[in-house]
């Protein structure tokens, strides 16, 4: 039996889902489990999982290697966690599992190459409506991420790459959390997404902003501050608009030649326009945050700051006044 000799239904099917069907899926495609077999032992076809066939042979594409994790694990389930993150872009990287999410009361044995993920709430509401394969909201698979995170600092990377790349904004991921009533880290995600919100990119920034700015009472200041230089629009990490005043945070460990050029002309340029530009490490900002607190005040205080700081704690390292 060729491609062209299948039923009209099965070729539909096979088209929507990168040329991979199931046998759950033979009445609808009008064609029988003995003949997706059959065609599978001529070498027509290939098995990728149990009950599982591709219509082609060869190595099949990423695509169809998705689809057919997610018509193993069964009707309702969906691409979840690292797989649909990176089915959004979310990650950079293809997961080396695929990852589904079920029904918590479905039962299905342990698939190689699968990362079987159960869940008690209504698949239904959690899928994205428009995209195949099925798969998690981009919401629900940030929060599913965040959940196995291993520090706070990897939850606000994970937010902030979520809303750079405009696959989602601050007030979708609050609405998603909060049908999460025992979520890790509830109330810190929520006041991480008002950072986002206001324009923080980073781990080292919200640091910033939560240990050095906040904690010691310094000036609110503008994020993500657009400015133009030598013709080109460019964003200043943290702006003290009134004071003329820039920080710029980075967390690199090591700065390439070049990297400290193109810093030591941002630098100058900014000068030129009669700002003054700090700079400061993740090790500046999360190990010295008193000091590195200090230094902004002064730096503050010299373009007419009249504002006191405050202490951050007991182990606070400003003087006591």
């Amino acid at each position: 039996m060729g491609v062209m000799e299948l039923p009209d239904r099965c070729q539909r099917l096979l088209r929507l889902q990168h040329g991979m069907i199931a046998t759950w899926q033979a009445d609808y495609a009008g064609l029988s489990v003995a003949t997706m077999k059959n065609l599978a032992r001529t070498g027509r076809w290939q098995r990728l999982h149990h009950g599982v066939y591709a219509a082609f042979t060869g190595q099949p594409p990423r695509d169809a290697v998705l689809w057919a994790a997610v018509l193993r694990a069964g009707p309702r389930s969906l691409l979840s966690h690292e797989t649909a993150a990176e089915t959004y872009g979310l990650i950079n990287r293809p997961s080396k599992l695929v990852h589904v999410t079920i029904p918590q009361a479905q039962r299905l044995d342990p698939v190689r190459g699968l990362v079987i993920h159960r869940s008690v709430r209504d698949l239904a509401q959690i899928r994205d409506p428009g995209l195949l394969p099925p798969r998690t909201m981009v919401e629900e698979t940030v929060l599913d991420l965040v959940q196995a995170a291993a520090d706070f600092d990897d939850v606000v990377a994970l937010l902030a790459r979520a809303c750079q790349r405009r696959l989602t904004f601050p007030v979708l991921l609050r609405q998603s959390l909060a049908s999460r009533p025992k979520c890790r880290w509830r109330a810190e995600i929520r006041e991480a997404l008002g950072d986002v919100a206001s324009g923080v990119h980073s781990p080292l920034e919200h640091r910033y902003l939560r240990n050095v700015e906040r904690a010691h009472g310094l000036p609110a200041a503008d994020r993500q501050a657009c400015a133009v230089q030598n013709g080109s629009v460019i964003q200043r990490d943290v702006r003290y608009r009134r004071y003329r005043v820039v920080v710029e945070l980075d967390g690199a460990a090591y700065h390439p030649a070049e990297k400290r050029l193109e810093d030591n002309r941002r630098d100058n340029a900014a000068a030129a326009q009669g700002l003054v530009t700090l700079r400061y490490s993740w090790s500046a900002v999360t190990t010295r945050p008193c000091q590195t607190a200090a230094e902004v005040a002064a730096a503050l205080r010299a373009r007419g700051w009249t504002g006191q700081l405050r202490r951050c704690g007991p182990d606070c390292q400003l003087p006591r006044t």
